[in-house]
């Protein structure tokens, strides 16, 4: 059978996503650039969509996809790949039938009325991942994660963490302290007002510590911000209308109204008690990520995150999956200091006039102050209403000067991660996988941190094209 790619009056992003990802299994990456870096050692773990169609139906958003993992281990023998849908029991039972079951956030269950009573929402796992000592998890934020083999990406199957009862969520966003080990996340309850579940976990994963807070209606969550002492969340003036979605007439996607009349409001909690230290209202925006957060010698805090007006960057994102936008979103890197005993926000300030999206601080730096703020955006000459991001930039807090790549025309790459080296701590490498357009590939791409805007040190080949994805993970061999 021959591969059909999208027609030509899409832009060249769109043929990442017109098939589903193909797997393959453990299997050795030539080198087609420069050399693999002394100490980059570990294994780089990215989650995303890898099918959005089964059977000639397609999905009703980017994030209705099945998920798949690429994992790429960077040892001293050489790399390797390999890349695996996760086995979800939805993924399973759809493969058998061959066609769509299951509604999800932009699709109700096809068929009946009564399937969306019969068939819930499908965990797709398919936003995020988190590396363990023993295993890694698939990470959804409208589940349980499920549980993978570290080398191999073989499902084990869904994990609790040793405490998240039937029916509570865990977050894609997990925020692991670099010195402690301790892992903070979060999940919503709905309801006719939802809870915010908070936990705390050891490194292994198992949580230890829980909390609740009641929230204001049903508002979508989906990151945080770890900042010294402090868990950090802004509820966008985004509430569910949850009626329609029970009943299966409308989806999840359709049924979030804005409503910038009640303001973004603000949740302070003490990281050791998870308690709540404050509540407070700001200005309305909409953030899917943060870049970091940290107490300054003030006792202040400040937040980086990628701040949108609106929230018409879910229509944009549901337009991805067809593999053709119209709707125009951007997003800026933004800093906001607070006062975390009041959660009153003294400043608001834009730090770039660039769009901004996945923002990441190397791990030693999350949750304290750090001098670059790696991000997805777009080049200058954009139309960003009909390209999705298309390079990744460093920007130096100290010199307020942004630092892009310079990456060819119809290349995009994911997220980039910053990763220390073993050897240097000072040292480090900027890593994203890169599909190329031109040549219908993907690609892993090494930057030196400090020289980003320079060919990257290394390219890698990968065996099949990697359609665009959200978050990934390093886990160190150190």
């Amino acid at each position: 059978m021959t591969t059909t790619i999208q027609p030509l009056t899409h832009k060249k992003w769109a043929q990442a996503i017109a098939q589903p990802g193909k797997e393959f299994p453990l299997t050795p990456l030539p080198i087609l650039w420069g050399q693999v870096p002394e100490g980059l050692r570990g294994t780089l773990y990215r989650n995303g969509p890898g099918r959005l169609e089964r059977g000639g139906v397609h999905v009703g958003h980017w994030f209705d996809g099945d998920g798949a993992i690429l994992a790429v281990h960077f040892t001293d023998a050489g790399v390797r790949g390999v890349y695996r849908y996760v086995q979800t029991a939805g993924y399973q039972e759809e493969s058998a039938a061959g066609k769509l079951l299951y509604g999800n956030y932009g699709m109700t269950a096809p068929g009946a009325i009564w399937n969306q009573w019969l068939k819930p929402v499908k965990n797709t796992a398919n936003t995020s991942v988190l590396a363990l000592p023993d295993r890694l998890l698939a990470l959804w934020e409208g589940g349980h994660p499920h549980s993978l083999d570290l080398q191999t990406l073989e499902t084990r199957g869904l994990d609790n963490l040793n405490g998240l009862n039937r029916g509570l969520t865990y977050s894609a966003h997990p925020k692991v302290d670099d010195q402690t080990g301790e892992i903070f996340n979060f999940g919503v309850s709905p309801g006719m007002n939802g809870t915010l579940n908070i936990y705390k976990s050891e490194l292994t994963g198992k949580i230890i510590q829980k909390a609740e807070v009641q929230l204001p209606g049903v508002p979508l969550i989906h990151d945080f911000v770890l900042a010294g002492q402090y868990l950090i969340f802004f509820i966008p003036p985004l509430r569910l209308n949850i009626f329609p979605v029970l009943t299966g007439i409308s989806t999840y996607s359709e049924c979030f109204d804005w409503k910038p009349e009640l303001g973004t409001q603000i949740l302070v909690i003490d990281r050791e008690t998870l308690s709540l230290v404050s509540r407070g209202e700001t200005e309305s925006w909409y953030q899917w990520h943060f870049a970091n957060g940290y107490v300054d010698a003030s006792g202040g805090v400040v937040v980086d995150f990628a701040h949108y007006k609106d929230f018409n960057t879910n229509k944009y994102l549901g337009e991805v999956a067809t593999g053709k936008t119209l709707t125009s979103a951007q997003s800026t890197l933004t800093r906001i200091h607070l006062q975390p005993q009041t959660a009153k926000v003294t400043s608001v300030e834009k730090l770039i006039n660039r769009s901004c999206e996945f923002p990441h601080v190397p791990k030693r730096n999350l949750g304290k102050l750090s001098p670059y703020t790696y991000m997805s955006s777009h080049r200058e000459d954009t139309d960003i209403s009909q390209e999705i991001l298309n390079t990744i930039g460093r920007f130096d807090h100290r010199t307020q000067t942004f630092t892009e790549a310079n990456l060819p025309e119809n290349c995009y790459p994911s997220e980039p991660l910053p990763v220390e080296d073993v050897h240097n701590s000072q040292q480090a490498w900027v890593l994203t996988v890169v599909y190329d357009g031109n040549s219908h590939s993907s690609e892993v791409w090494v930057f030196d941190g400090d020289r980003l805007d320079t060919e990257p040190v290394c390219r890698l080949g990968l065996p099949t094209v990697i359609p665009h994805g959200f978050h990934g993970y390093f886990l160190s061999a150190k």
